[in-house]
């Protein structure tokens, strides 16, 4: 949390975090977000929040709660964006560490790599049944929009 606390800080934005130990709270959680005047929803990577990924959009888009996903596949099912290392490149990258350790290569003989590729990808349908408008610069931005 302290990676997205302090760059809100500094930019002046309060974070309110709605914490969910197990799937059955991901209702209640985003459900709360109503009582108190929140303005969007970034969801982070971990724990059940990918496999949950169609609920979350469906609550998100009940409360009228624009959000932030770690995945594009959170997009593709109604979220309004995310920003994230892409899939397709990493499990690519994935099959040249197996083909590597097949060869004899010993797994801590290879370094560790960070993702290269990222992608913003956008859902303009979402932002026009949320009446938002994309700014065009971040449109351009955009690796891939979903009209």
């Amino acid at each position: 949390m302290a990676t997205v606390t302090t760059p809100a800080d500094r930019l002046g934005i309060h974070l309110l975090s709605l914490e969910v130990k197990a799937p059955t709270e991901i209702d209640k959680a985003i459900e709360n977000a109503e009582r108190v005047p929140v303005d969007a929803l970034v969801v982070p990577r971990g724990g059940p929040f990918y496999f949950f990924r169609k609920q979350i959009v469906a609550l998100a888009e009940k409360q009228r709660l624009p959000g932030m996903y770690f995945a594009s596949e959170f997009v593709e099912s109604g979220g309004l964006m995310s920003y994230s290392a892409n899939n397709d490149a990493q499990y690519r990258r994935a099959a040249y560490y197996v083909d590597k350790i097949l060869k004899g290569t010993k797994p801590g003989d290879i370094p560790v790599e960070a993702p290269a590729k990222f992608e913003l990808v956008i859902n303009l349908k979402t932002a026009k049944e949320m009446g938002l408008t994309i700014p065009p610069n971040v449109l351009a931005r955009a690796d891939r929009v979903i009209r």
